[in-house]
């Protein structure tokens, strides 16, 4: 701490001496820095960094992942496609007890996600039991009938999941949403600690942080996990859209951590239902497909004949059990927004327990009742299109103007089945490095999951942050940031519940600590 006090002028108010989280939810004070000691300590040692000393560095940091090539697309803005997603220098710390909380929820919730989608797509059980209604699964746009009656390999649909968090007002974690079909941000989290080390190690030291550094080493073995039967030394390649996609940078990073080559479409081809990677000295079989391209686009011959980004056949290859995509094509059933609202139902059916993390309160406007409550409540509450993903499309009723209000009034009453409605959150907020000084700005949480024989959950994810003031929409394509998450590594305070042992030793193969 002596080497941190002797660069600050004593003169000049302390870093966090006007900061001021209001009514918010503070994910440093939480109720009070005195009663988590680390956090305390924490908080002190952010007391003692010159304020202008913190900026300079911040844009130093900022500029060091622009040399690396650390960007993503912006397809709306023809003036700056290519952006450097902004990183905020301030970490976002999680302690030992609520990151356990955190990662029993997010096991539990995949392992329900991946017994719905095996449900549906086979003997449609809970579809018979009217726990989720019929229409609502196989009337869904992401619904792939070319699935029906497939297994894949350990039942695991969804191998990469990331389960996006919020925390409200009374301090506790609720489900946002669930990200199924091809969740991105993971290199960020990984980029961002690293970051850390190098321009921040003054903050780091002493700080016992879970590493986050494993991830593509994780990622590789879980999925060479489910692999397709007999393989000895499973291939794996991951599949990307192109240059162009908003991801790449991504896909670039997954594939190098991994040790895996980068391909396109047009690098694979399928002969008698086996996936073959073209290479210089002739055809190599292809095992497993960690694929970056929508299901849409996937497979021409199945799906849509106009596309050049998949592999003509390559549905056939999977359904003869001859190659693992990751994720399964149809999983966006269950990261349908709507589907979403119904799954406390899904995890008690399918498990016999209660959700470890809690939905947000969601109304269902293909619902007569959600709907009624909807159009009679539009100025309260936050408006989403069921489909859609990044932020697009969302109307946030408090802070839209009358125009904005009855122009989605209008798009419900067309389409009610398109949208869900949901109060609006009380986002938590984190201390963030403005040009005036040290100020609250709301974030959200996104662990990342990665399933094999059993499902392994990154410490700590993706932490956005909402850059400009009062603002809630934290995604990077609509001007959010990222903060780097830490999880610290000291025994958790609180003993856990009966329940939650019984629900770690199912979920993990062991009793709980």
């Amino acid at each position: 701490m002596a080497q941190l006090s002797a660069f600050r002028d004593t003169s000049e108010p302390a870093l966090l001496s006007d900061y001021r989280p209001g009514n918010f939810y503070c994910e440093l004070m939480g109720d009070g820095v005195e009663d988590r000691p680390r956090l305390l300590e924490f908080w002190q040692r952010l007391e003692q960094l010159p304020f202008a000393d913190l900026s300079v560095r911040a844009a130093d940091a900022l500029h060091d992942l622009y040399e690396r090539g650390v960007t993503f697309t912006v397809y709306s803005d023809r003036d700056a496609i290519d952006r450097t997603l902004p990183f905020d220098a301030i970490p976002r710390v999680l302690t030992a007890s609520e990151w356990d909380v955190i990662e029993l929820g997010v096991k539990q919730r995949v392992a329900a996600l991946n017994l719905f989608l095996g449900d549906i797509y086979g003997k449609q059980l809970i579809l018979k039991d009217a726990v989720v209604p019929r229409d609502l699964v196989l009337g869904n746009a992401n619904y792939r009938p070319e699935m029906q009656g497939f297994t894949p390999a350990l039942g695991t649909y969804v191998h990469i999941a990331g389960i996006d968090l919020v925390r409200g007002s009374d301090g506790e974690f609720y489900v946002l949403e669930d990200n199924t079909r091809t969740p991105s941000g993971v290199s960020y989290v990984v980029e961002n600690r690293h970051l850390m080390q190098r321009a921040f190690p003054d903050l780091l030291e002493g700080f016992n942080v879970r590493d986050v550094s494993d991830y593509g080493q994780k990622l590789r073995e879980k999925l060479i996990e489910t692999a397709p039967h007999g393989c000895d030394n499973p291939q794996l390649v991951l599949l990307s859209p192109g240059v162009f996609n908003s991801a790449y940078y991504e896909h670039i990073f997954l594939a190098r951590e991994m040790g895996v080559p980068l391909v396109e479409g047009r690098d694979l081809v399928v002969v008698e239902k086996r996936l073959f990677a073209k290479t210089i000295t002739g055809l190599q079989a292809v095992d497993v497909v960690y694929r970056r391209v929508d299901d849409d686009f996937l497979d021409p011959l199945a799906f849509n004949p106009d596309s050049f980004l998949g592999v003509p056949g390559i549905m056939e290859c999977l359904r003869a059990g001859n190659v693992t995509i990751a994720n399964a094509p149809g999983t966006g059933v269950a990261d349908d927004k709507a589907v979403y609202a119904y799954m406390p139902h899904i995890i008690k059916y399918y498990l016999d327990e209660e959700p470890v993390l809690s939905n947000v309160e969601t109304h269902i406007c293909r619902e007569a009742d959600g709907l009624a409550y909807t159009l009679e409540h539009i100025e309260e509450l936050v408006v989403k299109p069921v489909g859609e993903s990044g932020g697009y499309g969302i109307v946030i009723g408090p802070k839209a103007d009358k125009e904005e209000i009855e122009t989605c009034r209008k798009a419900i009453k067309a389409k009610p089945e398109n949208f869900i409605a949901q109060p609006m959150i009380q986002l938590s907020v984190c201390p963030t490095l403005t040009d005036e000084g040290v100020a609250p700005r709301h974030v959200d949480l996104r662990p990342f999951a990665v399933t094999g024989k059993d499902t392994w959950v990154l410490p700590g994810g993706l932490t956005r942050v909402a850059l400009q003031q009062g603002s809630i929409v934290v995604n990077s394509s609509q001007g959010g940031g990222t903060k780097d998450t830490w999880v610290l590594l000291e025994e958790s305070p609180q003993a856990e519940t009966t329940s939650q042992k019984a629900q770690h030793q199912r979920l993990n193969g062991t009793p709980a600590a």
